[in-house]
């Protein structure tokens, strides 16, 4: 009998499980995140954090002995878990040290100052900040909260969760206990605006409680600048001068930049919100000189601790406006010249950081305007990775719309500006900035699509342009047109059906098909693609169904807008209102000619109609008059109002035309 060279197993002990299946200790405790482990939580405080870390040591002095199962002693196989003495003693230990762990962290939190006050107000605070609990019951629970920290305010707000508190008093209490807060932390503003926690507080109470806001903005005074590089309290001083304060609280907070000589000379009794040189007046031409030279010193301040993040706040944005104004009065055109360039200079790698607001807007606009060209090459550069974002912005897209103005040299914005804005079209047509911004490089400063206010806002470098811009600005408009022209008829191609349904996609479907330069034939084919489809529609609306749609068509049958002052239609020299025409008779069949005739599409066909009869062909005014001969019967019919009264006409004028050809 041959031997088996297969090894016979290692027996198994009966009363143990495979190790697969062996239970251990650290295998019943709860998991924790590996995020947790990375990242440590800020809003967490001490004591909590200690607590962590001695649950942690407690985790590792746990042993790792396994609690073996037993074969059931009637023989089922069934696992039975071990009574080990031993495990026994070291579980009843561990549960031992975690008690007196406990133990010892309450004692430590009860050693702290004002903890039994603390203790009583997360009690009350933990009712009051409730989202579902009504007026009455949170009002209840507010005034238990105050007169829990009446007194003790000053003492308490430093720490994250007492900070919190008073936070939760500002939010909701009344205005009385508002007034209470601020008066109790008076003459400790500066100090909480820098603290980590209380700085939130600050917030709260210029947001809240504005007669105390002056009071508090004057014990910034004469620390501003220094605030705005700190890393706690620069978000505050701007969010307050931004978002909260009045004009003559937002003079007080910019005065700072001035130096101490401005702060000698008297603020005006009032002031309006976007005054300026309200520092210098009564000032003479050395003081205008000085004091000027200390913003700008203070400015460079700023530039040099832009990794600090003061750059992005609205209030330096403003402080570089006001220098730049104020130069402009300096009567020496050499001195004017060496304290615009200095600030140029040390700024002009980091103008991306203030195009976003207003002023900042406009102190780019400034350097663009009344720059070189290698100025305005540079400038270019340093806001080409941002273009996109920018012609989405509301402030920012002023800039474009003054590089578009100003800068002769018209290949730089065609490789650098106009790429990122015409291949995102459709990204930018969504939002009305995006349209205004791919509406400039067509018509720009249009009061179709411009406001008085944009246009006068757009005009604001136009004294400027007149000495640094040597190209006519309509041959400058062209060249940028042509330009932007192939990327934009080409996304009409792609995907022109599709925008031209919503309302301001088909503005700017619209007046691509008007302006822009070269051959548009396949943009014709893909708007009129849709209009293939049955009329009327079963499923979704009818492009002619659409208003702002039918609006589209009707316009590019009669080849261009219609002018209230001229009471005619203005044409466009780089469009054929004839081919588009021809393309519509092919797309659309004669069935669906007369059905949208006699439903929405009344005004569409009476302008296919006049097309047809000025620039179309003999066949084309013959297969159209048969098409729609059963209309001439219908007034009073279906067709009803003014739709009948363009369709009539439109008739009219197609069998006069016919007449005459024949």
């Amino acid at each position: 009998m041959p031997t088996s060279t297969k090894k016979r197993p290692a027996a198994r002990p009966s009363n143990r499980l495979p190790k697969r299946q062996r239970v251990t200790l650290s295998n019943l405790k709860a998991s924790k995140s590996i995020a947790a482990e990375h990242t440590g939580d800020s809003g967490t405080s001490d004591n909590s954090a200690s607590e962590e870390v001695e649950e942690e040591e407690e985790d590792n002095d746990d042993d790792e002995q396994s609690i073996v199962p037993n074969k059931g002693l009637s023989g089922d196989n069934t696992p039975l878990l071990c009574f080990n003495p031993l495990i026994t003693c070291c579980i009843s230990v561990t549960k031992n040290a975690h008690v007196a762990q406990r133990v010892l962290t309450q004692q430590r939190r009860a050693a702290k100052p004002h903890s039994t006050l603390l203790a009583d107000a997360k009690r009350a605070w933990s009712l009051a900040r409730q989202k579902t609990i009504s007026k009455e019951e949170r009002a209840s629970h507010i005034a238990s909260l105050m007169d829990i920290v009446r007194g003790k305010i000053q003492d308490i707000v430093f720490k994250h969760d007492a900070s919190r508190i008073v936070q939760t008093i500002v939010k909701w209490g009344k205005g009385a206990q508002r007034d209470e807060v601020a008066a109790e932390l008076r003459g400790r503003f500066k100090e909480l605006v820098e603290n980590k926690y209380s700085k939130f507080l600050v917030a709260k109470l210029a947001r809240f409680c504005p007669s105390h806001r002056l009071s508090m903005i004057m014990e910034f005074r004469s620390h501003v600048v220094r605030l705005l590089l700190h890393r706690e309290a620069s978000q505050v001083i701007a969010d307050i001068y931004e978002l909260h304060a009045n004009a003559t609280e937002r003079a007080i907070l910019l005065r700072d930049f001035y130096g101490r000589e401005a702060a000698l000379l008297p603020l005006p009794q009032k002031i309006t919100k976007d005054e300026q040189g309200v520092f210098l007046q009564g000032a003479s031409e050395e003081q205008r000189k000085r004091i000027l030279t200390s913003l700008r010193e203070n400015l460079e301040l700023m530039i040099n601790k832009s990794d600090k993040g003061p750059l992005r706040h609205v209030i330096v944005h403003r402080a570089f406006w006001e220098y730049l104004s104020e130069i402009a009065q300096i009567s020496d055109d050499r001195e004017r010249e060496k304290m615009y360039y200095a600030i140029f200079e040390s700024c002009k790698d980091l103008l991306a950081e203030m195009v976003h607001t207003k002023h900042g807007s406009r102190v780019v606009r400034e350097f663009l305007a009344r720059g070189t060209a290698k100025d305005r090459k540079h400038i270019v550069k340093v806001l080409k990775p941002y273009i996109t974002t920018m012609a989405q912005d509301e402030d920012a897209q002023y800039v474009l719309f003054t590089a578009f103005d100003v800068i002769d040299d018209t290949k730089l914005i065609a490789k650098s500006i106009l790429p990122s804005i015409t291949l995102n079209a459709k990204l930018l047509q969504a939002s009305a900035a995006g349209r205004r911004t791919l509406l400039y490089m067509l018509l720009p400063r249009d009061r179709r699509y411009y406001t008085p206010s944009m246009i006068a806002r757009i005009c604001e470098t136009d004294s400027l342009r007149v000495h640094t811009s040597k190209k006519s600005g309509d041959v400058r408009i062209a060249e940028i047109c042509s330009a932007a022209s192939s990327d934009l008829v080409s996304w009409v191609v792609r995907d022109g059906a599709e925008v031209s349904r919503e309302t301001g996609g088909s503005l700017v479907i619209t007046e691509i098909m008007l302006e822009a330069h070269g051959d548009k034939e396949a943009a014709m084919e893909a708007l009129l693609s849709p209009l293939s489809a049955p009329y009327p529609s079963n499923g979704d609306p009818h492009p002619i169904d659409l208003p702002h749609t039918s609006r589209l068509y009707k316009i590019l049958l009669q080849g261009g807008h219609f002018s209230q002052v001229t009471n005619a239609v203005v044409t466009r020299p780089h469009y054929k209102p004839s081919t588009f025409a021809t393309a519509f008779l092919r797309y659309v069949k004669p069935v669906h000619i007369v059905a949208m005739a006699r439903d929405g599409g009344a005004f569409v066909i009476a302008a296919l109609l006049e097309r047809v009869a000025v620039d179309g062909t003999p066949e084309e005014r013959a297969g159209l008059e048969e098409c729609l001969s059963g209309l001439k019967g219908d007034e009073g019919g279906s067709i009803r109002g003014r739709g009948w009264a363009a369709l009539s006409e439109g008739l009219g004028a197609l069998e006069s035309r016919g007449g005459d050809v024949t």
